[in-house]
């Protein structure tokens, strides 16, 4: 019996260990993503969990951190469209600056801007200025063509030059 609990321990703590190091290492970019589709921090946090709750119940073999990285961040992708459709009458909050990039937080009005755009644009959009990805990348991650993601991020940027001029009076 207490060989059993013992085992039990050891098997919550390797399990605390893994989620503290993907919450370190992950935990603010699939922050940032769950909040760029639902525009809510409670709901972006729930996705947080949930999606080291899948990571921690599969407890898949990756080959190198970038393919964790991705992985984590299309279960966070998938987990905030079945919330965006569970939750359609809620409202939501607005964008809080502390999630824009810690690089250029005097940009808060053109991420204002990106919400503006239709979801497949924008989340085009955050996964290339936010997360770094490259097209390719980002078409390995949400499963679309790589000239559909260029396509895509090239209608994001004309949209948000239009936007930016009449809204903020902004040129690029």
């Amino acid at each position: 019996m207490q060989l059993a609990s013992s085992r039990i321990r050891a098997k919550e703590n390797g399990a605390s260990a893994r989620a503290a190091r993907l919450l370190d290492a992950h935990g603010d970019a699939i922050l940032r993503l769950a909040y760029s589709y639902l525009h809510n921090m409670s709901d972006a946090e729930d996705i947080l969990q949930d999606t080291l709750m899948r990571y921690l119940r599969k407890q898949p073999v990756f080959e190198n951190a970038a393919h964790e990285k991705a992985w984590l961040l299309r279960v966070a992708i998938n987990l905030s469209k079945n919330r965006i459709s569970y939750n359609r009458y809620r409202a939501h909050d607005e964008l809080d600056d502390h999630f824009l990039s810690d690089e250029a937080p005097e940009l808060a009005f053109v991420w204002d801007a990106v919400r503006q755009l239709p979801q497949p644009s924008a989340e085009v959009v955050h996964l290339f200025y936010q997360e770094d990805y490259s097209c390719a990348e980002i078409a390995a991650l949400l499963g679309k063509n790589e000239a559909t993601v260029r396509s895509l991020l090239s209608r994001a940027r004309q949209k948000l030059k239009s936007v930016l001029k009449e809204d903020y009076d902004f040129e690029i």
